[in-house]
């Protein structure tokens, strides 16, 4: 066994079960990442994979197993790389944020510029994607740290911990009519067409129930991920956004008016998020403190810890597979995970 096939199998998985693709991200030929897969298989005894001739459709029972433990082996050997790292060269490195275009715009910009002046020598990346494709970059290693408020707490590999709450504001050309409903209600908003943030952005969800339980079908003309691009049609008067309330600035927006909806929609929770297991450089830590003081090292590390715990708990309690020769009758072990 050796690191070159845990990695196969891994990539297997994440290229969902495409061996061509695999062997394009690890740079080798098909037929060695299908040799390597074979052999790992022999040594094991078990088979991993379904198979439709020569096909992979899936991963049997050992595999749906050993594909947790090969995770946390990958993710081991990384942390002692930046081990190593953090003791040979505590102010030098690199860090990768994941986040939206929303908190990277209107809510990182002071922490940012907060952690450059700690640590000018970090390279410090920030990649702008949806809520799902940052909880994919954490959970592949592609990024140190996570920010949003959708799809975190879903993912069993990440440990989440709440950033802030937020609300949802209305936002409409000055002069508009719902300046003056006083109260604003849902039943004013729901007469004028609304442009809002795309499914699965910045608590549209929420918007989305809110309108639902009220009993009201609002006519959503556009969506956007970009919070500036919302703003930008609403100025031409296309509709009444509803925008995160965060996002709105009164000397940059001169031309637009916000509405405060709090009392209207729920309250959203930012949320920043960690693999679990993953051992990050003492930079990291401080970056995730500049954004919450009520998350020091101390208090992330130790959450971090007590879920890897659990999670290394359960899957010691797995049964011992059977040999290929026995019927490869190995069952799925159901594996409960928090955070």
């Amino acid at each position: 066994m050796n690191f070159q096939q845990l990695r196969i199998v891994r990539e297997t998985v994440r290229r969902s079960f495409n061996l061509t693709e695999v062997a394009s991200t690890l740079f080798t030929s098909q037929s060695g990442v299908s040799k390597h897969i074979k052999d790992l298989e022999d040594e094991l005894g078990v088979e991993l994979f379904v198979r439709r001739g020569k096909r992979l459709l899936g991963l049997t029972d050992p595999g749906k197993e050993l594909i947790e433990i090969v995770e946390r082996i990958l993710v081991d050997t990384t942390n002692i790389k930046r081990l190593s790292e953090q003791f040979s060269n505590r102010e030098q490195g690199q860090l990768v944020i994941a986040t939206t275009h929303t908190q990277a715009r209107y809510v990182l910009p002071h922490v940012v510029a907060a952690f450059r002046v700690a640590y000018p020598k970090v390279r410090l990346t920030l990649h702008q994607g949806s809520p799902t494709e940052i909880a994919s970059m954490l959970s592949d290693g592609e990024a140190d740290i996570g920010i949003c408020t959708e799809t975190l707490r879903e993912a069993a590999s990440l440990t989440t911990f709440p950033f802030y709450n937020w609300h949802h504001g209305v936002v409409v050309p000055r002069g508009h009519p719902l300046e003056k409903a006083k109260p604003l209600t849902l039943e004013a908003i729901s007469e004028w067409p609304i442009i809002t943030y795309h499914e699965g952005f910045t608590g549209r969800g929420n918007i989305d129930q809110t309108f639902a339980r009220a009993g009201l079908a609002p006519d959503i003309v556009m969506s956007a991920m970009d919070t500036d691009v919302l703003k930008a049609y609403v100025e031409l008067g296309l509709g009444v956004g509803i925008i995160a309330a965060m996002a709105f600035d009164p000397r940059r927006d001169a031309g637009l008016k916000l509405i405060d909806a709090d009392t209207l929609f729920e309250a959203n929770t930012s949320l920043i998020a960690v693999r679990r297991g993953s051992y990050l450089r003492n930079y990291a830590y401080r970056f995730i403190e500049l954004c919450s003081p009520a998350l020091p090292e101390a208090t992330v590390r130790a959450a971090v810890l007590a879920e890897q715990s659990r999670s290394e708990g359960a899957l010691r309690r797995l049964p011992e597979p059977h040999s290929r020769a026995a019927g490869n009758t190995l069952s799925r072990a159901e594996v409960k995970r928090t955070g």
